[in-house]
């Protein structure tokens, strides 16, 4: 099975929270109401090179949560 980078998610004990998963390393999901990360891999590296490489996949994944919208609306 092939899975998409992104999932929206979203939990009935949680329902103001907004959860997208990251399926690809590093896999995580970020609740984006409060941009709080859970990290299902261990992250190793030079920290620089990881800061820059969150910030980008914590805006693909508010793009993916925008585009997903997008096309709920139509």
């Amino acid at each position: 099975m092939t899975l998409p980078k992104f999932l929206l998610g979203d939990n009935t004990d949680h329902p103001e929270d907004i959860f997208i998963v990251h399926t690809e390393f590093p896999q995580f999901i970020i609740n984006l109401v409060n941009d709080e990360i859970e990290w299902m891999d261990d992250l190793q590296g030079n920290e620089e090179d990881l800061a820059i490489e969150i910030a980008q996949l914590i805006e693909e994944a508010s793009l993916f949560y925008d585009r997903e919208m997008e096309r709920y609306a139509d």
